[in-house]
């Protein structure tokens, strides 16, 4: 029983990531697409680097959301563990101090321009503020003290790992397609012919990457209806499995290279896009790789003393 609860957890906590991302992938869109409006133009010099500053902390913010997934295919193997479930509340916690603050600069931006400095700061300081209050100062000041865990992981059903598996395929998926969108919308708006052609190829491979994304992204359910016929094996959660970490490799260089497109024309300095785009590219490769596999590396050291 203890072990279905840990599953159950586990498997809730994926589906709250998921919740959050459907969020996050909004306002990631946002920056995109807004730096090719035609008003962004007319923003002031400090709204802009504002705009920059949020497109990165909301580049975090999905980071931070997307690294449960890949760390509990990587250091877990799929298994429902102690160490996945308190990650998974960690960094679903550290996502939302740079989703409110990312929330309270894009309403400044958009509230100074149309309505005045003093609107601007009022409304976007205070949603920041409730944002984080009621992300953060409600949580705590109703936290429950936490659920007894057993001492040792048990071994995860293979049925409960495919789910697992599956669920966190939707996680990746939604932010892949919702970039996806935004990025062929820009290629036919006007500003767009107006990029250098540089910065027109780094879009083009970018929205390449992403497509592929979106196809390792959903080639999980088709391999498990078509190919398995919906039976849950350990060959079909290990290509799910690694058909998810595969996808992660274009992903990320699909949002790094939109990084670099937008901050590019929102600042006309191809040098701080470059800088910008190389920022969330190391924070993407920490979280998404280097941290999970010295996990699994010390995991892996722990088990064999162990034995």
């Amino acid at each position: 029983m203890k072990a279905q609860a840990q599953d159950r957890r586990v498997k809730t906590a994926l589906d709250e990531t998921r919740l959050l991302i459907l969020g996050a992938q909004i306002l990631f869109g946002f920056h995109l697409n807004s730096a090719f409006q035609k008003e962004f133009t007319e923003l002031s010099t400090s709204s802009r680097a504002l705009h920059v500053a949020s497109f990165l902390a909301m580049t975090v913010a999905i980071a931070l959301l997307m690294t449960p997934s890949l760390q509990h295919q990587i250091v877990d193997r799929g298994q429902a563990t102690n160490r996945i479930l308190a990650a998974t509340t960690a960094f679903a916690g550290a996502a939302l101090l740079p989703f409110a603050l990312s929330l309270g600069t894009d309403l400044y931006i958009v509230l100074d321009y149309r309505f005045g400095t003093k609107a601007g700061v009022i409304i976007g300081a205070s949603f920041a503020l409730l944002a984080m209050a009621g992300w953060y100062g409600a949580e705590w000041a109703l936290r429950q003290p936490s659920p007894e865990r057993p001492q040792d992981d048990p071994d995860t059903p293979i049925d409960v790992r495919v789910e697992q598996m599956l669920t966190e395929a939707r996680v990746l998926l939604p932010g892949a397609q919702a970039l996806l969108g935004f990025q062929l919308a820009v290629i036919l708006n006007e500003a767009f012919g107006q990029l250098p052609q540089s910065s027109k190829l780094v879009h083009v491979a970018a929205l390449c990457c992403i497509s592929l994304a979106i196809i390792l992204l959903m080639a999980p359910a088709s391999f498990h209806r078509i190919s398995f016929q919906g039976q849950n094996t350990e060959s079909f959660l290990r290509l799910g499995s690694g058909l998810i970490l595969t996808a992660a490799v274009p992903l990320g260089l699909g949002i790094t290279g939109d990084i670099y497109v937008a901050v590019t024309k929102a600042l006309e300095q191809p040098a701080i896009g470059i800088a910008v785009a190389l920022i969330a590219l190391l924070v993407l490769v920490a979280l998404w790789l280097i941290s999970p596999l010295m996990l699994r590396s010390k995991r892996s050291g722990s088990w064999l003393r162990a034995r």
